[in-house]
């Protein structure tokens, strides 16, 4: 009867297929490009990074499990197609490089994940018990996200593939996630997918026992994907498509922590307001961070994204003990070493972590030296006063925004927060972070200003609290002493604020890291330095090929491209403006289309 329910099942999805293609290709499979395969060895820009160093920030392991299942069972799993034979393994390299992961060959340690993939740890139950392998016994392994899966660039240009470091990738999460869930899905429901995925899980010859156990952890799994399908269907109405390159990752790390973790799903929102990844070169000697310049310390930041992508925290705790978390402080810290370098930066050294990419001339066209030479004059007039000189310029290293040298000679740069009711820019990401609150139980013992435990309280607040209890609870377990905690936490207490503002930080790489805007509304420079009235409406994203003259990627219509509606909240491409007249979000003057030229060939040299 069973078997007989199933092939009815699968049936009626094939009459949807048929007969209503749009609500299949919306419900049942996953839309994504097709891309050429990329070249065994492509090109990584000299950002000062050794192939070593490259290789351990792409898979260092923060402690996350971002999709809720080991790796044991993530090799196992197949691609969402709807076929009662084998569509194919979902961790297929082709198959991941559709959503924009980095190939494993293209790094110097050849890893058999995709760049930004993490695993080694242990996987907990929610008992705090490790999974174990029903047959073999042995630990899962845990498998999630690391930094470099939303901070790698690519690019391509006439054939050849450039990377870059630290530059925002050019990924889908949203579908990916998608994928995922869909994938469990079909394992669940269509005919001889879970066998083939316990014969992979298990080996060969299992007993029934571990199979059946294996299927009780499986549903375990399947309960909490329908589960997040249903909330985030309840929200529909409010979520715009984050699409490639972007990610609205501050609702996400609420709705992580806030709503999944300590199971209080009023706390889940939409995803209203998606931001173009950011780039990470010298991010780690900015006084706060963020497109809305809401996090002061490193720690807070970087503990704080580990748990959105799913390091676990266990709750409830007992009273007065401090919850315990997967999080990896050490690994995070240098992590952050890393990426700051091992010197402060100076008027000699410079920036000695990870380096803006330089343009690559041997690869795109040279820049035109005179017209830079224009450029960088027109820059100095119309950019330089929000953003500040070129890194290279002496004028960079003496600007009032870098704050004094602390205790241990180092100093930060404490950059321009722009008031939205200026720069006329969307609003909804400093907006939505500003407005949102969250209901939490007792045990978390967050805190109002005069110290009384709350049961609401502003999301940055809140979140900032639990990050430091799960950090400090981190130093207490290893025995960290007071100056090395300082140090860890980068020097910097654990602020945060959320100002109705945007961050203008230096353009050093610019070029490398279209799409433009926090949230990605202009496709290119050119764009950006043109009227709004000239800017395109609606674009494609997800095409690789790079546009050297505009400076962005090139945005026609293919299949699986995303669309960008910026008529949509959280999509406009509104503001920062240079156009005749006065008024919110007009900047500066209207530049003749020379004159973006000429700015834009500066920027390349920057």
């Amino acid at each position: 009867m069973k078997k007989f329910a199933l092939i009815i099942l699968i049936a009626v999805i094939a009459v949807v297929a048929l007969f209503a293609p749009g609500i299949y290709r919306r419900n049942f499979t996953v839309t994504i490009p097709q891309y050429a395969a990329m070249e065994a060895k492509p090109a990584w820009l000299d950002q000062q990074w050794t192939p070593q160093q490259r290789d351990w920030f792409h898979h260092a392991d923060q402690g996350t499990q971002t999709f809720g299942i080991p790796y044991e069972w993530f090799i196992a799993l197949e691609q969402p197609a709807l076929s009662l034979s084998s569509p194919g393994l979902f961790s297929d390299t082709a198959y991941l490089d559709r959503y924009g992961f980095i190939p494993a060959w293209a790094d110097p340690g050849n890893s058999d994940l995709p760049i930004g993939f993490a695993h080694g740890g242990r996987v907990e139950e929610v008992s705090g018990e490790t999974l174990l392998n029903p047959q073999t016994k042995k630990p899962m392994t845990s498998l999630g996200l690391t930094c470099a899966a939303c901070h790698t660039g690519r690019f391509t240009y006439q054939g050849k593939t450039v990377l870059v470091d630290g530059g925002p990738a050019l990924t889908n999460i949203q579908k990916f996630q998608q994928a995922i869930g869909l994938s469990i899905i079909y394992t669940r429901w269509v005919p001889g997918r879970f066998t083939r995925f316990a014969d992979r899980v298990l080996g060969p010859g299992a007993s029934d026992d571990a199979k059946a156990k294996l299927h009780a952890q499986f549903m375990d799994v399947y309960k909490q994907v329908t589960d997040v399908h249903n909330l985030e269907n309840s929200v529909k109405d409010h979520t715009i498509e984050e699409g490639f390159t972007r990610l609205d990752a501050l609702t996400r790390i609420g709705n992580t922590v806030f709503a999944l973790d300590i199971d209080h799903h009023e706390n889940f929102l939409g995803y209203s307001a998606p931001v173009h990844y950011p780039r990470i070169w010298n991010v780690s000697w900015f006084e706060w961070v963020q497109y809305n310049g809401s996090i002061q310390q490193p720690m807070t930041r970087n503990a704080g994204e580990a748990l959105g992508v799913r390091a676990t925290v266990n709750f409830p705790v007992a009273k007065d003990q401090l919850p315990t978390s997967s999080v990896q402080v050490d690994t995070i810290y240098e992590l952050e070493q890393q990426l700051a370098g091992p010197e402060p930066p100076t008027a000699h050294n410079h920036f000695t972590g990870l380096a803006s990419p330089k343009w690559p001339e041997k690869i795109l066209p040279p820049i035109d030296t005179q017209l830079a030479a224009k450029g960088a004059a027109l820059y100095k007039s119309h950019c330089a006063g929000c953003h500040l000189p070129a890194t290279s310029d002496p004028e960079f290293w003496s600007a009032p925004q870098w704050l004094p040298a602390n205790d241990v000679g180092e100093r930060y740069l404490n950059l321009n927060m722009i008031e939205i009711s200026h720069v006329g820019t969307d609003s909804a990401q400093a907006a939505d972070m500003k407005q949102r609150n969250v209901s939490i139980p007792t045990t978390l013992g967050i805190k109002d200003q005069n110290g009384n435990v709350v049961t609401t309280a502003t999301f940055g607040d809140a979140l900032r609290q639990l990050v430091t209890t799960v950090v400090n609870r981190w130093y207490d377990i290893h025995n960290t002493p007071p100056a090395q905690r300082d140090k860890m936490n980068g020097f910097r207490p654990d602020g945060v604020r959320a100002l109705l503002a945007y961050k203008a930080r230096p353009l050093n790489g610019v070029w490398a890291t279209p799409p433009y805007l926090h949230n990605a509304a202009v496709p290119n420079i050119y764009a950006l330095l043109s009227p709004v009235a000239e800017r395109p409406k609606t674009f494609y994203l997800g095409s690789r090929e790079y546009d050297p003259v505009h400076v962005g990627y090139q945005t026609a219509d293919f299949s699986g491209a995303f669309k960008f509606d910026t008529s949509l909240r959280g999509n406009s491409n509104s503001g920062h403006e240079f156009n005749n007249g006065s008024g919110q979000g007009i900047i500066g003057p209207l530049l003749a289309p020379e004159e973006r030229l000429a700015i834009i060939e500066f920027l390349k040299s920057m």
